[in-house]
């Protein structure tokens, strides 16, 4: 499933496929599963919530060269409750399948 949010100055699609899910794996040393357990409850590290949105950006068509900018950028560089709803809806659309419930319209990201 895609999340579709605005970040940074405009809207973007989030996906993590198959293969993004494997590479978060690695880049964070935890499985999809506890990911998706822990994150939403606010136990993550910084790096993780970025690499986390700079892979979904990537699932979503954003080149890596982008998505590595606006993950820098917006991501790293700003306050969590930004970025923090979109990584929420990623993981539970890879979860269940559906997008997150929660509309993300109104996140000011800059």
């Amino acid at each position: 499933m895609t999340h579709t949010a605005f970040f940074g100055e405009r809207k973007h699609a989030f996906t993590l496929t198959p293969d993004l899910i494997q590479e978060l794996e690695r880049k964070t040393g935890a499985g999809i599963g506890a990911l998706c357990m822990r994150v939403p409850e606010g136990h993550f590290r910084l790096n993780e919530l970025v690499d986390l949105i700079r892979l979904s950006l990537i699932g979503g068509g954003t080149t890596p060269q982008e998505a590595a900018l606006l993950a820098d950028t917006y991501a790293a560089k700003r306050p969590l409750n930004e970025s923090f709803p979109i990584a929420i809806a990623v993981l539970q659309a890879v979860w269940s399948g559906e997008p997150a419930t929660t509309s993300l319209e109104g996140t000011a990201n800059g």
